[in-house]
């Protein structure tokens, strides 16, 4: 599978460097491959420590000396006693063992790898001999019940063991091989990868089978590598409910959380490597619903990620992640760090993919490599040298690079929107009975209580990279820098919230806080949208109505029907924007209107009293994980709100959110008081026209007719009119599978296009039809020709 990547620069290594490595690899040089067991571990290693790069050029020679000067410290301090393997880092909980395993690795690679410094080292090598003895001895064995988090011995100490085992082979001798994999054995039993339950699923099924078919093959057992194999594919077929990748392109983890951006990233990264390692192999991954993991990335990842980043509303708890005192490397964990890592995994998918696949995913990653100038792709600190040279490989090839995919996505399963414009790019996340209103656990975002609550993230188009000036205009860092442990938690872009105070970790772990309520999705054209949200307060008596409708260059956000009895204020956020350290954006108001510099403006077509507020918040990672760093920064930030006042009864609002648009044509949009008409804004109907982009788009909360629409059931519903055509797009958010029907009061001479599950039931002076939606909340789509 390394005949994939392209050589990346000179190739040709320096005597010296040579010299160490076949030192280092004495063993591994001599030996031919003289059975399948022995080819499929030396593939492992070219995919784990990769080929094919210059260990004397940048990027390649400053990583690798770093990750010498790792290993040596962490020889320097290594002192083996009964509860650890370094002073301070016990093996006890959260991931002890696994922290320990993850420096033995570090150490290992600074051993085999050139240009480290260490390379062939025989101290070091007797040095992680020494602390792989002691893991098995004193704790990693199958004598040993495992405690604490199932994660630590399941998952991340068996991958780092097996990593490990595989490189060194040649040095362990027989007995500490047997006893990795007998480890390996205990502590991932047959029945995780016979069952496709509980913790053993989507994600985390591939990351137990890779460490079970290592084992299989350092252990030279072809059977326990086709039980990794066989257990795969459960993970490939769609999902309709719990952990995996929907038809939508939704990806699930923990059962009710959005997480296509961290656990996600697992699932393509290991069966990248999986489907690699076994190629052409008696053993190789020959189900033909693989394909669904393939065809994901265009359907399932690429429109989550935005400029090198991937969208917060898909990371989980991560978000909470910015930087931790046990890295060693002191990596910020931000949304481009995880988009980085999708990119990566993309990169090792893309050697198992067809030419035509390649050639399109190399684009992809071409055009992100060139956009992220906040934490440039090809030099991030978090890759390792296989990982940066399959990256620069993708972004070397002879491929122009691919934009961002414009248009609507929908991903109505783990409800979240994606809206690409022409100005702008924004994230709306929401919750559900099916999808929790946040995930914490594990000391982790305690405080995420509101990001289902109709959190709207954007990005204006061409902002990319600092800007070097203190206030930066640029924002495609707007929630990279310092965005969460500083923003006010009650005050999250978009939402609409009851300021009653909440506990850390309100409502349970593990995504357990959902809303009883369906009524959440929309419909969409694949241009524009209209997305609706029943929305219940985490913790609170709070509920309300809120409607999106997303066009080309504005969202036009309603919310009615808002009550509640916490005896608190209740607000709606209008937006809430990080202006960095010390931000100096000028900030200006007029009718109906707001705008700040270098980020875009807003419009309250109906009036109201915007409340704005510029203050400086300071916080810590540590304030919101308890693995985080102590490390305090301030960040100025500019809040807009609308007071709903305390304990509202009915409350509505309206307003219109112009991503960056300059201060006069903000201006100009709020003084045309024909640009946008609002049809309805009540608890049983959100509906509005643009005659301009020949818009109108309802959400019925439930039966009723608004402005030459009728529905006979909760739905929603966008017409899109060009010359003498128009598309009906229509869906069912409450999922009932009900067959509906829905009126359009205009005359049409003739149908031109429908979907099967559309049934016209009479033209002429109206449109007339039935919708059988099933239960996915799918677009249904209808086009006709106007008389």
């Amino acid at each position: 599978m390394t005949g994939d990547m392209g050589p990346i620069g000179p190739t040709r290594r320096t005597l010296l460097l040579a010299t160490a490595l076949a030192a280092a690899l004495a063993p591994r040089a001599r030996a031919a491959p003289a059975d399948p067991y022995d080819a499929l571990r030396r593939r492992w290693l070219d995919l784990t420590l990769g080929t094919g790069y210059d260990a004397t050029a940048e990027p390649y020679a400053s990583r690798l000396a770093r990750l010498g000067e790792l290993a040596r410290g962490f020889q320097a301090t290594m002192a083996p006693s009964p509860d650890s393997l370094w002073p301070g880092r016990p093996f006890d909980p959260p991931a002890g063992i696994t922290f320990s395993y993850g420096r033995l690795w570090t150490m290992t690679q600074a051993h085999v790898q050139p240009g480290t410094g260490a390379t062939g080292d025989d101290a070091l090598l007797a040095a992680v001999l020494r602390g792989l003895d002691h893991l098995r001895a004193t704790v990693y064995n199958p004598a040993t019940t495992r405690y604490g988090n199932w994660w630590e011995w399941q998952i991340g100490s068996p991958r780092l063991l097996m990593d490990i085992t595989a490189v060194l082979y040649d040095h362990l001798g027989e007995a500490r091989v047997a006893s990795a994999c007998a480890a390996v054995d205990h502590f991932i039993p047959d029945a995780m990868l016979t069952d496709y339950s509980g913790t053993s699923t989507g994600a985390n099924r591939v990351d137990l089978c890779r460490s079970v078919a290592l084992r299989g093959i350092l252990g030279r057992a072809g059977d326990r590598i086709a039980l990794a194999r066989d257990a795969l594919s459960p993970v490939f077929p769609y999902v309709t409910r719990g952990d995996g990748l929907y038809a939508d392109g939704s990806f699930l983890q923990h059962t009710w959380v959005a997480y296509s951006g961290t656990y996600g990233q697992v699932l393509l990264d290991g069966l990248g490597r999986l489907f690699a390692l076994l190629a052409g192999s008696d053993w190789a991954v020959s189900d033909p619903a693989r394909q669904n993991v393939l065809d994901s990335v265009e359907h399932a990842y690429v429109p989550l990620i935005h400029d090198g980043l991937v969208m917060d509303c898909v990371n989980g708890r991560a978000i909470s992640r910015g930087c931790l005192r046990d890295d060693d490397l002191r990596l910020m964990r931000s949304d481009h760090y995880h988009g980085q890592a999708l990119i990566a995994a993309v990169a090792l998918l893309a050697g198992g993919a067809s030419a035509a696949e390649r050639e399109r995913w190399y684009g992809l990653i071409k055009g992100w490599a060139e956009r992220d100038t906040v934490t440039p792709v090809l030099t991030a600190g978090q890759f390792d040298v296989a990982d940066l040279a399959r990256l620069h490989t993708a972004a070397s090839a002879p491929v122009p690079a691919t934009p961002e995919p414009p248009g609507h996505r929908l991903f109505p399963a783990m409800d979240r929107a994606v809206h690409r414009g022409p100005r702008f790019t924004a994230a709306l996340s929401m919750a559900s009975d099916r999808i929790a209103h946040y995930e914490c656990g594990n000391g982790e975002n305690p405080r995420g209580w509101h990001t289902g609550s109709g959190m709207l993230c954007w990005w204006p188009e061409g902002r990319g990279g600092r800007s070097g000036r203190s206030d930066r205009s640029d924002r495609s860092d707007q929630y990279t820098d310092w965005f969460w442990p500083t923003v006010d938690w009650y005050r999250l872009p978009g939402t609409t919230v009851s300021t009653k105070r909440l506990a850390d970790r309100a409502g349970g772990e593990w995504g357990a806080p959902k809303p009883d309520v369906r009524w959440v999705g929309g419909t969409t054209d694949g241009t524009c949208a209209a997305v609706g949200q029943h929305l219940k307060g985490l913790g609170s008596t709070l509920r309300a109505r809120k409607s999106w409708f997303f066009l080309a260059d504005a969202v036009v956000c309603l919310g009615a029907g808002i009550s509640c009895a916490d005896g608190v204020p209740v607000e709606t956020v209008v937006d809430n924007r990080n202006l960095g350290e010390n931000g100096t954006q000028a900030f200006a108001q007029g009718p109906g209107w707001a705008h700040l510099e270098g980020h875009g403006g807003w419009i309250l077509p109906r009036g109201g009293a915007l409340r704005t507020l510029r203050e400086d918040r300071t916080g810590a990672w540590s304030d919101i994980n308890t693995a985080g760093t102590t490390e305090r920064r301030t960040r100025r930030w500019q809040t807009l709100w609308l007071d709903h006042g305390t304990d509202p009864a009915g409350a509505a609002y309206v307003y219109v959110l112009l991503p960056g648009a300059s201060r006069a044509e903000v201006a100009a949009r709020a003084a045309d008081r024909h640009w946008l008409c609002v049809l309805a804004n009540d608890a049983r109907h959100q509906a509005v026209a643009v005659p301009s982009c020949g818009v109108s788009a309802a959400n019925f909360w439930e039966a009723g007719a608004v402005a030459g629409l009728t529905a006979s059931a909760p739905a929603s519903v966008l017409v899109r009119r060009r010359a003498r055509t128009a598309t009906l797009s229509l869906s069912e958010p409450p999922r009932t599978g009900t067959p509906l029907e829905i009126v359009w009061d205009r005359p049409v001479r003739s149908v031109l296009r429908t979907d099967d599950t559309i049934e016209i039931l009479s033209t002429g002076g109206r449109l007339r039809l039935r919708v059988t939606p099933g239960m996915a909340c799918a677009t249904h789509e209808c086009e006709v020709a106007l008389r």
